[in-house]
Formats: C-alpha cells, structure tokens, sequence
C-alpha cells in the first residue's frame, strides 16, 4: 500500500512540473521542433548583436517591433547580454549543418538568443519572436528551446499582374506579408491577356497588358498601369531586404496577346493572336532584345537571380510547331542564363513532347499540371520542381472554376509539395524546390478588387506557409490553427484587411453624439473597414447633386448621388455600382450599409432594401447550341461580377447636409 501511494505522489509530483512547461508557441509557419521550460521571457529593451553583420537585422527587427508595440529597442553591439536582452549571432566560423541557409536556434530564458548560419536565418527567427510577442498583451516570451529549419526551400506565391492592374503600391505590402510568414518567392507574372470572347470574340478588342516599362519598345507597356524601370528595382530592392526573392515573368510564346497588340506581323493567324508565330523569323530577335531590356548589363532591372520565361499552354497540334515550341524554350533558356540568371519555366514539355533537346540542368520548373509536364519524366530529366498544382492551390477570383478561396481545410490535412497533382513524392525530395499557389485574374473587369484579392490570400498564405516550411511537422487541428491565425496581423504596419476594430473579436464604435458636416476627416475610426462589416449612420441631406460624396477613403468612395444616375452608390478601382435608392431631400433618414466578401446590403431606417451580390453575366459557352459548343469553362462567356465594397471612413464628402448617429460594427448586425 505504502508504495502505490509513493508512486501517484511522484505522479502527481510529475504532472504538476509537466503542466509549468512552455507548450510549443503558436507561430505560423509552425515551429518544426520545440522544447518548452519554464518562467517567462520580459524584454529589457535592448538588442545585442555579437555579429557587425547584423546590424541591419537588428535594425529591421527594431522598427518592427517599435510599430507593432509601440516600444524602442536600442541596438547594441558591444558587452554582455543582460537579463532580459535579444542577442542576435551568427555562427562560429564553420556553419552549424543543421540550420541550412534558412533556420536558426532561438533559446529563450534570462535572454532571447537567436543563432544562424545566415542574416536570413536570424531574421526569420525575429519573425517568430513578432509573432509569439504579439499574442500577449506584455509581450512576454515563453521560455524554451527551438531548431526550426524549413522542409523546403522555396515557399511563394504568384500574383497574375498582366490581367489586372496590381499596384506597386500593393506588391510592397504584400511582400511584408509573405515575409513576415517566411513565404521566401513572389513570381510577378507581368504581362497576359484575357479571353477573346468576353470582348465580342474579336483579338483586336482584347484586354491585354504588359506591366513594366519598356525604352527599347515605346508604348508597349499598358495604358492603365505599369510599373517604371525605376520603381521596379526599388520594389525588388526593399524585397530584398525582407529575404523575399521577386522572380519576374514574361509570359511567352503563348498569353502574348500584348505582343501581338504592339506588333501585329508577330500573333500567329492560325492558332490566335494570343499565340506568337513561331515560324515568324521576327520572333525570336524580338523576344531576345525584350529579355536583355531587363536582364542584361552591370545593372540590370530584373535583380533577381531567377527570371521566368513563360512557355505556358502553346497549342501542340502541329508536330512541327511543338518542335518550334522545344527550340524556342531552350534557346530563351540559354539566353537569360548567358545574362547570369537561372531560368524558371512553365511545365509544358509533356503536351510538347518531341525530339528537339531543352537543356534542364539546372532549370527550374513550375509543375502546375501533370498532363503538361509529368513530374516524375521531369525529375528523370534533371528539372528543379516547384509544386503548383492547380487542382489545389489555384485560386482565380469569382470566375467559377478553380477555387475562389482555397480549401485551406483540406490542403492543411492532406497537402505538402511532395503532393504534385496525382503524384506522391517523398517529403522532403531534393529535385523540389518547394511549393507555391496562385492568384489568376482571368475575367477581366469583373469588378474584383485588389482587396477582394487579398482576402482570398491571407487564409491561403498562412495555412501554404506552414504546408511549406513544416511540411508534415504539426501538431496544431486544423480548427485551432483557422482560429487562431485570424488573431495574428498581417505584418508590421500592415492592415490591407482593414480590420479597423481590431482582429478575430466582435466590436462596434458608436458615435451618438456626434455630428459631422462635410469634408471632415475621421482619423478616430480608421481610413476603412472590411469584411465582415456593419456602417449605420443618420443623414439628413439639404442639397442632392450628382457626384456628391458622403464618405470616401484611399481606395473607395460613398456617394449621396452617383454622377451618372443620381442613386446612392459606391465606387472602387472605377467600378461604379448603384442602390435603387435616392437619398429624400431635407428629411432625416437612417441608412445602413453592410458588407460582405460576397455582396453590398442596403437597408433604409433598419428596413432590407437592396442587396448587390454577383451579377450574372453573358452565357455559358460562347456559341450555345452550336456545333462544337463547350462546357469548358475557359471557353464560356459568362462572368460574375461583383459589387463589394470595403467601406471608406478615412474622411466625409463634399456633400451639403449632417451625418449623426455614426455606427460602426465588425460584424453583420442581424436586423
């Protein structure tokens, strides 16, 4: 009897020291090891660097830390660590060969000490501690031990910029975003087109655009958005710094529709004007000076040590085109290595099979689809692969098809790179590189913004970055990691959510007392507030002009009159889109406006008036009932517009009358 009791007392001794032990931190991407201890970790405000070469690190680390939590950090570089400090190190002379290029040691106890090979190494360690920091109100650290080292090297993202016009502006916040998750790779996808029969089945007419500035081609970039030489090279530069690689592509010989646009005599008559004619001698000088525009010389614009040549979906009906097809990949290839960068393609060589060689040492290629390039005859060639299935991780924005949203529950559960299409590698496999997903803007104006993009990125960036830096390494259910992540902000000084009351907690601002005329500025709300959202405010209009304003902010604007038609109405990124509703003259009257990722509610003195969801637009196939029709979805006419708006309230309007009775909500008030 006497030694059962002294066993459950050493049990009991055991589960109470068991439950003061640090748990694993929730971090995103997820720690890949983890040895908790006690106590907890308060910062001194003070930064030691026992290396000169991490002075700007630390500096980086300073700032971010100064805006997220409104605290100065000193950095120091001589003495002791103190209790309290964060002590940034490299490795002794000879490289600790469990870290790799990209992890690090962090050990938190009297001091956070962080140990890498490389600045890269630190600096995503200061990404844990900015996440881990930012779940407690103090800021503590928890103390413990962690070896994180990513499964894959290569953890992106491609934006489809030709489609769209995605602002630098956007592509610098969006970079803080993929950094501060360890996302490593932005494809920029420059130049593409859109589908001939959403503009009347006519090439002439067809959106195209080509995204970057060009001197050797004047006027070849797009009229309604392009970024210059400059800026672009300062946008790689600043990426740079936040150890996010920027691969630019130029989409060819197919998607080429700007090229053809610009020069007529290179689109091929026989497979579309989107096709370059590669039996067109002109073609490959042409497509060879545009390459050495942005890669060649001492200085050149595409900084990058990667730069993607395109090769994606040319037609392989003619035997002796797909021969054309192999040359010119293989020779652009060639060309861009003889500028000093590595060549990344479009997976194309298995719906281009043939005899004419194309070189692959070292090469890389973006598998998106095994019918195009089976991954397993791909590695046996020698290609570098990087997992961009898209039957998982394509997300093309209210078309249909593809995923709107990623399904972040199942990709979580059941995905890694390893997993291209039907094929299962073995985690970890050197030929990939790592695994990417998507965003495709394939419908043209179909009022998808540039924030309805990004809510389609968040959930998919954060769930991709832990399936590419853990791989199989989680020990967190899919619900508690959906949960918290929405807790986590975006990056340092980044809200493109606009979650102006604060993150994952329903709250509502009220302003009861307050009266605002026009042109007044509300910099004590926030410049706009996403989805979900409820805004209820009294108006009590003297004057009704069209184009009169009753709030606006940095990407959109509400107005009492719209200048077309005089209904209320919103307007974003030139999408005007109206309520069946005219705002009554002289008379007092509550309006509430809701907004959800999907459609824009009206209701007048807390009464449904309107809802704008998706409007229907054109027809399933292009020639319904016609010989040959298709149900592919690439080949319908029908687009879904949207009519969301995230709502502005950096300021009001210009309109003549008194808004009160402000209400602001987080969430969908249930009327």
């Amino acid at each position: 009897m006497k030694r059962i009791l002294l066993f459950a007392a050493a049990m009991f001794a055991a589960t109470l020291t068991w439950a003061d032990v640090n748990p694993k931190p929730f971090v995103i991407p997820e720690l890949t090891s983890w040895e908790g201890a006690e106590g907890q970790f308060a910062p001194s405000g003070r930064i030691l660097v026992k290396n000169k070469q991490l002075m700007s690190v630390a500096q980086a680390f300073a700032a971010d830390y100064q805006t997220m939590f409104g605290r100065e950090l000193t950095v120091v570089a001589k003495g002791n660590p103190l209790p309290g400090d964060f002590v940034l190190e490299l490795s002794e002379k000879t490289p600790n060969p469990e870290l790799g290029d990209e992890g690090y040691r962090l050990g938190v106890a009297d001091v956070a000490r962080i140990e890498a090979n490389t600045l890269k190494g630190v600096y995503w360690a200061t990404r844990t501690i900015l996440q881990i920091s930012e779940q407690s109100a103090s800021h503590v650290l928890p103390c413990g031990n962690t070896v994180d080292v990513p499964v894959y090297p290569l953890r992106g993202f491609m934006m489809d910029c030709g489609r769209k016009n995605i602002p630098l502006q956007y592509l610098d916040k969006l970079v803080k975003v993929m950094s501060y998750y360890k996302m490593n790779t932005l494809q920029v996808h420059l130049s593409d087109n859109g589908f001939k029969q959403y503009f009347g089945g006519d090439w002439d007419k067809t959106y195209s655009a080509f995204r970057i500035e060009s001197e050797l081609f004047p006027g070849l970039a797009a009229k309604d958005g392009y970024y210059t030489k400059r800026d672009f090279v300062r946008f790689q530069q600043d990426a740079e710094a936040q150890y996010v690689d920027i691969i630019p592509e130029i989409d060819v010989p197919a998607h080429s529709l700007a090229f053809s646009h610009y020069r007529p005599s290179l689109g091929s008559q026989e497979y579309g004007m989107d096709h370059l004619d590669l039996k067109n001698p002109e073609v490959v000088p042409f497509l060879d000076s545009l390459f050495t525009e942005y890669c060649g010389g001492p200085d050149p614009v595409f900084r990058g040590k990667r730069v993607h040549i395109g090769t994606d979906e040319y037609s392989n009906r003619d035997p002796e085109v797909v021969e054309l097809f192999r040359g010119l990949t293989d020779h652009l290839i060639k060309h861009v290595e003889s500028m000093g960068k590595q060549a990344v393609t479009w997976g194309a060589l298995t719906h281009a099979n043939g005899k004419t060689p194309v070189k692959s040492e070292n090469v890389i290629m973006d598998i998106w689809y095994n019918g195009y390039a089976d991954p397993v005859k791909m590695k046996e060639d020698g290609y570098l692969l990087i997992c961009i299935p898209d039957g998982y991780v394509y997300i093309v924005p209210a078309a249909g098809y593809y995923y709107d949203y990623l399904a972040c529950d199942w990709l979580y559960d059941n995905w890694t790179p390893s997993q291209i299409g039907n094929v299962k590698f073995e985690e970890g496999d050197s030929a990939i590189l790592g695994g990417m997903f998507a965003v495709w803007n394939d419908h043209c104006g179909n009022g998808i913004t540039v924030k309805d993009i990004h809510h389609r990125v968040m959930p998919a960036m954060q769930t991709l970055s832990t399936l590419c830096w853990s791989a199989g390494v989680k020990t967190t259910p899919w619900v508690e990691f959906d949960h918290k992540r929405q807790f986590l902000s975006e990056a340092p000084g980044v809200d493109e959510l606009a979650r102006t009351l604060g993150k994952g907690t329903r709250t509502t601002a009220e302003y009861p007392q307050l009266a605002l005329g026009p042109n007044t500025t509300l910099d004590w709300v926030g410049d706009e507030i996403g989805y979900d959202y409820t805004v209820t405010f009294d108006l009590k209009a003297s004057e009704i002009n069209n184009g009169d304003v009753l709030f606006e902010g940095p990407n959109s604007k509400v107005y009492l009159a719209s200048p077309e038609g005089g209904k209320l109405a919103f307007e974003r990124e030139g999408y005007l889109n109206e309520f069946d509703y005219v705002v009554p003259k002289d008379r007092n009257v509550r309006i509430t406006i809701q907004g959800t990722n999907k459609e824009t509610v009206l209701l007048i003195n807390g009464k449904f008036r309107q809802a704008l969801y998706p409007l229907t637009i054109g027809s399933a196939t292009t020639n319904a009932g016609a010989a040959g029709a298709s149900s592919d979805p690439y080949s319908a006419a029908k687009m879904y517009y949207q009519r969301t708006l995230v709502f502005p309230l950096q300021r009001t309007g210009n309109f003549k009358g008194e808004i009160r009775r402000l209400t602001v909500s987080n969430f969908i008030e249930q009327k």
